[in-house]
């Protein structure tokens, strides 16, 4: 029969755990409606379908990423290292791909700002969007995929 001190510690873990799956899931809903894990071998395929022609086979981008176009907008950032990709956590992530980069910035109040990012929510699924990002993500050495993984939580 457990004594009473181990029945407060599984309590306290119960507690973390539910209050751990609360924060990731309440961060935004559509992320927490994904049907299964990331498929990485599907993100794969639909980036190279859809995302590569403007940020590269290889992940790398487009020349003078940093400097804007005649037009105001940017050129295609590198999901490389290289790049900045990850320094954004997950939400801005699936929010950029999704809504484009004009729609995810509004969202966050950012006003008349167009990245030049179309939105993809009428041709990804929320499901798709998230094996993109997970195919994206699986390239990075594991030192990058921790300190964004710790974005993605807040730490």
């Amino acid at each position: 029969m457990p004594n009473r001190k181990q029945n407060l510690i599984a309590s306290l873990l119960l507690l973390l755990t539910a209050a751990g799956a609360l924060i990731f899931f309440s961060n935004d809903a559509e992320l927490a409606r994904a049907e299964s894990a990331p498929d990485v071998s599907n993100g794969q395929r639909l980036y190279a379908e859809n995302c590569a022609s403007c940020h590269g086979a290889s992940l790398q981008g487009q020349p003078d990423w940093q400097s804007q176009n005649p037009d105001g907008t940017l050129p295609a950032p590198p999901h490389d290292q290289t790049g900045h990709t990850w320094h954004h956590d997950d939400v801005l992530l699936f929010e950029y791909t999704k809504l484009g980069g004009a729609g995810a910035l509004s969202k966050r109040g950012v006003a008349n700002f167009n990245s030049g990012m179309p939105a993809f929510d009428e041709i990804l699924s929320d499901q798709e969007i998230l094996d993109v990002l997970a195919y994206i993500k699986s390239t990075w050495p594991r030192r990058v995929q921790e300190i964004q993984k710790s974005r993605s939580q807040g730490g």
